[in-house]
């Protein structure tokens, strides 16, 4: 097959032991487009991943300085290759690209086994347009069970507002009715840009009791 990426063909090598098991691997994009996404590394800021931060970062103290605690868990650098990466699987609506890091996502999700997983949902004209939520089909291809018990309003699109805007975001967010959930979430979602949205439903979490409140994103 030929990958989603780049449109080069490629050669997938079958471990013996998958073949056994009748466990094949599905390689949707190539070796040198999978190279270019840059994993973070240390140092990092401990709170939000920023990568090259040492201390907490300029985020970081910002929400401090409102009150509110960043515990967030990041793998990977939001680059160019990701940025291309997003922008085909979530804007040109290439569905199987959610499968590219369903590995790593499984093997850093290992780690939250106690936690409720809950995804960010998109708004109903959002998914409408999409046909589908980017961070569930993520989940799914991982083989990670979720909780599907936020809705949204439907706001404009984050990659459209300047920071101040972000950052100066109203709560979209609510709760389904008839929702339960155990005493710690981790709230996953595709890019952490500002932390706005994801600071947002924690705070949704927390005003309704929850006290450990986590949050994850393939891409800083």
């Amino acid at each position: 097959m030929n990958c989603l990426l780049c449109q080069s063909r490629i050669n997938v090598k079958e471990k013996f032991t998958n073949l056994l098991l009748l466990n094949f691997s599905e390689e949707i994009i190539c070796e040198s487009c999978h190279g270019q996404f840059q994993k973070i590394q240390n140092p990092h800021c401990p709170s939000c991943y920023k990568n090259m931060e040492i201390e907490e970062c300029q985020d970081c103290l910002y929400w401090k300085s409102h009150g509110k605690e960043v515990n967030h868990e990041a793998l990977y650098n939001y680059n160019a290759a990701m940025k291309e990466y997003f922008s085909k699987y979530k804007f040109q609506g290439d569905y199987l690209l959610g499968k590219v890091f369903a590995r790593e996502v499984r093997k850093a999700l290992t780690k939250y086994k106690d936690y409720s997983i809950v995804p960010v949902p998109l708004g109903k004209n959002r998914y409408s347009d999409r046909k589908f939520n980017q961070v569930t089909a993520i989940l799914e291809a991982a083989n990670i069970n979720y909780q599907d018990i936020l809705s949204k309003e439907d706001t404009e699109k984050q990659s459209s507002k300047s920071r101040e805007e972000r950052l100066g975001i109203k709560n979209p967010f609510s709760f389904k009715e008839g929702i339960s959930m155990g005493d710690k979430v981790l709230i996953v979602d595709d890019i952490y840009t500002t932390g706005a949205t994801l600071q947002i439903i924690c705070q949704l979490f927390r005003e309704s009791g929850i006290k450990n409140v986590r949050t994850f994103t393939i891409a800083r």
